[in-house]
């Protein structure tokens, strides 16, 4: 029987990068995965090993100096590296959003200035939109860009940066009512936002005069990546460093980012739910009870049914996600779908693995133990399920209009 979770139609390029990808990932990274997680230690080894390997310029264009592969690729990717430590694939997530998002978004300078470091991986990037009690409702945002001659001044609080220590470029959403009545503002609130690009020295503590990265956030699971918040007070940030060079479109830009970023947690998802699977049938045939394995229990045999199964059905809709998008389509219901899909499915699969596992599945010896803590931020990270169902109910009334 063939692997779970195949993709037909690859091309040979493609099968080279993922077979590369895939024994990185069995060597590197699931041998070292638990003991790094269980000390919350940044992975700087597998990093430069993923940077050697040109991973970090994988979706930038070729005229970059990047690789210029398609979200399918990139998205695959991810799943085998979520499948040996999620927080690895947290890493790549947020560096490829800001790199996307300034290949369509960007101005050519802006592309030409940064792209090219991107792709070498010699700068790591993240995106803040989140704020302190902000939750789902991006349209509140309080922290706020004002001008002033040729620069901006930012203020504000920011929350839940992935990579918010180490990386050294941040695209943040910022309110900026420049051109617009306060009624209008009050009314369009999404069309007062604008992103910037925020250059500024990995570490913690002040990164640069008027920003701020207290420290990690100390997390239940997703360790080893830095998790933060970002503080800006009169932080002057030079007018050319509005993503596209106008103000006021920042929220359409970061919800194409986030698109890609919900393509990447549903491969996650897929990534966790197929390791699980791995660790769970390994086990169930090592396991014996009442004379025999407890693979051959007809109990067993039912939820590794319903596990593979699952597996291969989020695997099949996050394929069919990324494809949309790399077909230049609007990709936002299958995007949403395999998001939620996925992430629910992960869920289920890591517990029916724990449940396998019996009592061990409770010890930090056992790898499930890890993956039971992880799986969770994959529920909430990029939109929650409730979001989701928003998106695809909204997205399905406007193909099936009533006619009446």
């Amino acid at each position: 029987m063939a692997r779970l979770a195949q993709t037909a139609g690859l091309t040979d390029i493609q099968q080279e990068i993922l077979s590369t990808v895939r024994d990185f990932v069995d060597k590197e990274i699931i041998p070292v995965a638990t003991e790094l997680e269980h000390r919350d230690e940044y992975p700087q080894r597998i990093v430069d090993g993923l940077k050697e390997l040109g991973l970090f310029g994988l979706m930038i264009p070729e005229e970059y100096g990047g690789l210029g592969e398609s979200l399918l690729t990139y998205a695959l990717c991810v799943e085998e590296i979520a499948r040996g430590w999620m927080s690895v694939s947290g890493i790549i997530n947020t560096h490829f959003i800001v790199a996307y998002m300034l290949k369509q978004h960007g101005t050519q300078e802006q592309k030409d200035h940064f792209l090219p470091r991107m792709a070498a991986g010699d700068i790591r990037g993240a995106f803040s939109m989140s704020e302190p009690g902000l939750g789902s409702d991006v349209s509140a945002i309080t922290s706020k860009a004002v001008k002033d001659g040729e620069e901006y001044v930012l203020n504000g609080q920011k929350m839940w940066l992935t990579n918010g220590g180490t990386s050294s470029l941040v695209a943040v959403l910022v309110r900026s009512d420049e051109g617009l009545t306060p009624e209008e503002a009050a009314a369009k609130p999404h069309k007062s936002m604008t992103t910037f690009l925020v250059e500024k020295e990995p570490g913690f503590g002040e990164v640069r005069p008027g920003l701020t990265i207290p420290g990690k956030i100390d997390k239940m699971g997703y360790k080893g990546v830095d998790t933060t918040e970002l503080i800006m007070d009169g932080l002057r940030i030079p007018a050319d460093r509005v993503l596209g060079g106008v103000t006021g479109r920042g929220f359409y830009q970061m919800m194409d980012g986030v698109e890609v970023g919900r393509v990447n947690v549903a491969a996650r998802g897929c990534g966790v739910a197929q390791r699980a699977f791995e660790l769970g049938v390994s086990y169930a045939q090592q396991r014996h009870t009442f004379g025999k394995p407890i693979a051959q229990h007809q109990a067993i045999q039912f939820k590794l049914a319903e596990m593979a199964t699952k597996v291969e059905a989020a695997h099949a809709m996050m394929v069919n996600a990324a494809r949309k998008k790399d077909s230049g389509e609007r990709n936002d219901l299958e995007a949403g779908m395999a998001k939620y899909l996925a992430s629910e499915y992960c869920k289920e699969v890591v517990e029916d693995a724990f449940r396998i596992h019996g009592g061990y599945g409770f010890s930090k010896e056992y790898e499930i133990e890890r993956l039971y803590r992880e799986a969770p931020m994959l529920l909430i990270g990029e939109g929650t399920a409730e979001i989701q169902k928003m998106i695809i109910g909204r997205r399905l009334l406007e193909e099936y209009r009533f006619q009446g």
